[in-house]
């Protein structure tokens, strides 16, 4: 089985964006303490139980579902990837509205998220 790497433009966008999830996945997986620090938490000694919900929940979304789409790069694989963004989007501006959250990183996190959400949307309903 050879790795695909797609042709067309619009795949290509979807494929970079779950490329990049990948990568932000990895990230989190292998330096939690440097996510937490770039969004202003810590992790006390006596309490490291936020480093395991870092990457087990947060990392493995991004990873997973990133080297998912980029392997088996399936319109319908696309669209969940899209879809998943699209909602945690929403999460976003909800969190901003409601919780008084709109600071710089949640504002910058927000438009990552759109970016991973738009790209593989695009694709799939051929808007690109």
């Amino acid at each position: 089985m050879e790795f695909y790497f797609p042709v067309e433009f619009g795949e290509q966008l979807a494929f970079f964006a779950a490329a990049l999830s990948a990568v932000i996945g990895l990230v989190i997986m292998f330096a939690p303490g440097l996510i937490f620090r770039l969004f202003g938490l810590q992790v006390t000694a006596e309490r490291r139980d936020g480093l395991v919900l870092l990457r087990s929940s947060l990392a493995a979304f991004y990873l997973g579902f990133g080297a998912t789409a980029m392997l088996l790069a399936q319109p319908m694989v696309y669209l969940a990837f899209g879809a998943s963004f699209a909602l945690a989007v929403f999460g976003a501006v909800l969190s901003i509205l409601s919780d008084g959250g709109a600071t710089l990183r949640n504002c910058l996190l927000l438009v990552v998220h759109a970016i991973l959400a738009a790209l593989p949307l695009c694709y799939v309903f051929g808007m690109v």
